[in-house]
């Protein structure tokens, strides 16, 4: 068995244990009204969480220049013909 399969024989036995413990949790103890809480609870403050990191990346990133402030790519720009100088479809005569 490979590295990586052990691997993933450990996290596929982790989750069943996982599961079983979480099953006679909610249905065998009297505290089953935590094992619907507490779930609810991390996955809203993780949706949330990442919510806030998104918008605290957006708030405190510079915006980007314009692209005519960028002279690699305004000097690129000014050495190429535009599209529609071009001909692109030349017949010859007599054909």
């Amino acid at each position: 068995m490979s590295k990586d399969q052990a691997i993933g024989a450990g996290i596929l036995a982790a989750s069943v244990i996982l599961i079983v413990v979480y099953v006679w949790w909610l249905f065998f103890t009297p505290w089953s009204w935590w094992a619907i809480v507490i779930p609810v609870l991390v996955a809203v403050l993780a949706v949330l969480g990442i919510a806030g990191w998104i918008g605290y990346t957006m708030a405190t990133t510079p915006p980007p220049k314009p692209l005519e402030e960028i002279p690699e790519i305004s000097d690129a720009a000014g050495k190429t013909e535009p599209a529609a100088a071009k001909p692109t479809d030349e017949k010859k005569e007599g054909s």
